[in-house]
């Protein structure tokens, strides 16, 4: 039996027959970027995710955070198409996600990993590059349009001086620019990062985080992001999915769901939350004891 969405304040999706519809269409009445419809994931013997159910809006940039171990990597790598769910649907542009190539789904939406290793000498510029090849077919040669968003992302990742530089001799943070770099190459509606600011000092990461909100406002980006960083998180993002034990503890936006209430149910531990009305966001200060 299909299901459909119905805006409750959780945005939890209740059950509702719809027999005969195709199961392979949302029947979310607002179409959403993603609908995760009951969404479960598990490896033999160990469940990781369960009973996840979101529509994500487009034009969004949602933060998502947990403990280690609460499954952000592995939800995002359910969005991306690099897992399939165990249970449940999950829907891209109100289709069955399961029914993309991963060319298809390559042009759509770009990965930022935690790491990404690249053992092979090619310079900077060539792997930047790389991110245009989901949008060419086989064999054709980048064109001069591509080449001239390359030498853009280049420069607007800050990494112009590295261009010619091989990747095997840049240091963790530099190659993980280079990474970020190739997928705003990619040029894609939707941008997933996986803790992709964690190797970078504060001066890069809040650089790259700055381009990232910059892309949401001016072009309509959707970005999902997992985060470590609390006040990083509270900075840029208009909303923010708790995990915990594999499951939505709460989402939101940022300034009703980051409470200390969540960071103690989520975490275990003693937060004080405050608006900051200089930085004009929310900021987390921890009880040391």
């Amino acid at each position: 039996m299909q299901t459909t969405a119905v805006n409750s304040p959780g945005h939890v999706f209740e059950e509702a027959d719809v027999s005969g519809k195709d199961p392979y269409v949302s029947e979310a009445i607002h179409p959403d970027l993603f609908h995760l419809d009951r969404v479960g994931f598990a490896y033999p013997q160990q469940p990781v995710l369960k009973d996840i159910s979101l529509r994500l809006e487009p034009g969004c940039f949602y933060g998502l955070l947990g403990p280690n171990g609460s499954g952000k990597t592995t939800l995002l790598d359910l969005l991306f198409g690099h897992k399939r769910p165990t249970q449940g649907n999950i829907f891209f542009q109100g289709r069955d996600i399961r029914h993309f190539t991963q060319r298809e789904l390559a042009r759509h939406m770009a990965l930022v990993p935690q790491s990404d290793q690249i053992n092979f000498p090619f310079s900077v510029q060539e792997v930047v590059a790389m991110g245009r090849y989901p949008h060419l077919s086989r064999f054709e040669p980048l064109s001069a349009q591509d080449y001239d968003l390359v030498q853009e992302v280049l420069d607007q990742a800050g990494i112009w001086p590295l261009r010619s530089r091989s990747v095997t001799t840049l240091s963790g943070g530099e190659k993980q620019r280079v990474i970020f770099a190739r997928a705003l190459a990619q040029n894609t509606p939707v941008l997933l990062l996986d803790e992709a600011t964690s190797n970078l000092d504060i001066k890069h990461g809040l650089h790259l985080m700055r381009l990232t909100r910059d892309l949401v406002l001016s072009q309509g980006t959707t970005v999902v992001a997992v985060f470590q960083d609390l006040n990083l998180a509270a900075a840029f993002c208009h909303r923010l999915i708790f995990l915990r034990q594999g499951k939505v503890h709460t989402w939101g936006r940022t300034a009703e769901v980051l409470t200390s209430q969540t960071l103690d149910e989520v975490f275990e531990v003693q937060a004080e939350v405050r608006f900051d009305p200089s930085a004009q966001c929310t900021h987390v200060i921890m009880r040391p004891n």
